[in-house]
């Protein structure tokens, strides 16, 4: 097999293995069996080693002794870390979008936004923070919480939303957060976005114990 059709086939399971860890299929503590997903997937052990290697390189997937490889479980050291990251990257990030995002822009988000509150709202038509961080403009943030990190993001928000009713009060906090950058007050926005995220945080910490019996979350991530 030449190079390129493997990192074609290695990409391809990648896709595919990154869904099943964020719907919960594939739950946290799993052990990932090389010669079994090649079977499943009728190909050689390459592109899945190529593939958990890269699930491995955004940390959805940890490497133990005697090289098994294992869907990475959520401590809540790992939770806290990453939302400060993303609550401080994020809140900067709506401060930048409430000075840049265009009226056009705004009103695109806004629609969806109302598109997406009901749960026959149209699935997966709405990402709101990768909407506001791409509205910063900021080559450097958008690339930090965009590129490969932003699928662990999504993981660990799938459980953030999955838990405690989090997704209605997130849905009334993303219109707070709107509000504040149609106002183009940036003071506000990135308040009210760190706000936003440091609940979301409290949350999926604060239930810590039942991180790996969290269901599955089919919806939109919610935070």
């Amino acid at each position: 097999m030449s190079e390129s059709k493997q990192k074609s086939l290695g990409d391809g399971i990648f896709e595919r293995l990154l869904l099943r860890i964020q719907s919960g299929e594939l739950p946290p503590g799993l052990v990932l069996n090389e010669s079994a997903l090649a079977s499943e997937f009728g190909v050689s052990r390459g592109p899945v080693r190529e593939a958990i290697r890269r699930l491995q390189g955004i940390q959805l997937v940890s490497r133990e002794s005697y090289l098994r490889a294992r869907v990475s479980e959520l401590t809540p050291k790992a939770v806290i870390e990453l939302f400060q990251m993303r609550e401080a990257l994020e809140g900067y990030a709506c401060r930048l979008a409430a000075e840049r995002m265009t009226e056009a822009e705004i009103e695109a988000l806004a629609s969806d936004l109302e598109s997406s509150r009901t749960p026959e709202g149209p699935e997966g038509v709405l990402d709101f923070h990768t909407r506001v961080v791409e509205a910063s403009g900021n080559d450097r943030i958008i690339e930090a919480l965009c590129g490969d990190l932003y699928h662990l993001l999504r993981a660990y928000r799938r459980r953030s939303g999955a838990t405690g009713g989090r997704r209605p009060l997130a849905h009334r906090e993303h219109w707070q957060i709107l509000r504040a950058i149609r106002a183009r007050d940036p003071d506000l926005a990135e308040s009210l976005m760190r706000s936003h995220i440091a609940h979301a945080r409290q949350q999926l910490v604060g239930d810590a114990p039942r991180f790996s019996q969290v269901a599955r979350a089919e919806e939109v991530p919610a935070d």
